[in-house]
């Protein structure tokens, strides 16, 4: 199954509780799958959300929950790297903790200045064969908002068949099934998986769903085209591969942002 990151399945099943169409918690289990219940912790300087200055630690079913109660409340994903940091939230200290992470969740409320951003720190245990993942969800404050800077949904589906046809050649050109045992299968689930069920919720419109399925595709090729350069190839060539790979990552990044902040509108009150 391919899959999207927790802060883009927070954000789109978050949208769906505060819309109304997804049961907070089916939200929840769809945003925690088999990590260990997550926490929400709040940073002393995050800002109260209005009305409801009890709304403190605790798990994602009370933030979610509290956030419902914030009339035109809606919830953002980001999905920043370093070299494309586009949509960072802000301020400086909270950038930088959303570089770390890869990923940020933002949430705004209408009729308010300020913002808030859901930063994710993931600690995992386990084996291969039993993984498991300690979730806690920071609430920090974010910078007031700026001028939306993602691509529309149609750019986005255009610019991943370009996307997807470069990437697949770039994990053609290694032919690590040759050569690693593991890489066949994975190779096969990339390329014939499907997005699983539990992803995003009910409803999403058909374009938007195609699109987060094929950025999880060229997603799920990029970080296995990059685990290493593959059979005898020049630094050259190495270099020109990962350059390629992180251009495609950066579409499909950009493509899940698109996809899934398309259908947070906000819930007017």
């Amino acid at each position: 199954m391919l899959d999207l990151p927790r802060s883009a399945r927070l954000a789109a099943w978050g949208t769906g509780v505060l819309a109304g169409t997804a049961g907070l918690q089916a939200a929840v289990t769809a945003v925690v799958r088999d990590d260990e219940p997550h926490a929400v912790r709040w940073d002393a300087t995050a800002p109260d959300l209005p009305g409801l200055p009890a709304a403190r630690d605790g798990d994602l079913a009370l933030l979610l929950a509290a956030l419902a109660e914030c009339p035109g409340a809606q919830l953002l994903v980001v999905l920043p790297v370093p070299g494309d940091p586009r949509g960072l939230p802000g301020p400086p200290p909270v950038n930088v903790a959303a570089l770390e992470a890869g990923e940020c969740v933002v949430a705004e409320v209408a009729g308010s200045a300020q913002r808030w951003a859901l930063l994710p720190e993931v600690a995992e245990f386990g084996s291969v064969w039993e993984p498991g993942a300690h979730v806690t969800w920071s609430v920090l404050a974010a910078a007031p908002r700026r001028a939306p800077e993602s691509s529309s949904v149609a750019d986005s589906e255009r610019e991943l068949r370009l996307a997807l046809g470069t990437a697949t050649q770039a994990l053609a050109s290694l032919d690590v099934a040759r050569w690693r045992e593991d890489a066949a299968d994975r190779i096969a689930a990339v390329r014939d998986g499907a997005l699983a069920p539990d992803a995003v919720p009910p409803g999403l419109p058909p374009r938007a769903a195609r699109v987060l399925q094929t950025a999880a595709r060229v997603l799920a090729i990029v970080e296995l085209a990059s685990e290493d350069d593959g059979a005898a190839i020049t630094s050259h060539e190495a270099a020109s591969r990962a350059r390629a790979l992180r251009e495609v990552g950066a579409v499909a990044r950009r493509a899940v942002t698109a996809a899934v902040n398309a259908h947070t509108e906000p819930v007017r009150g």
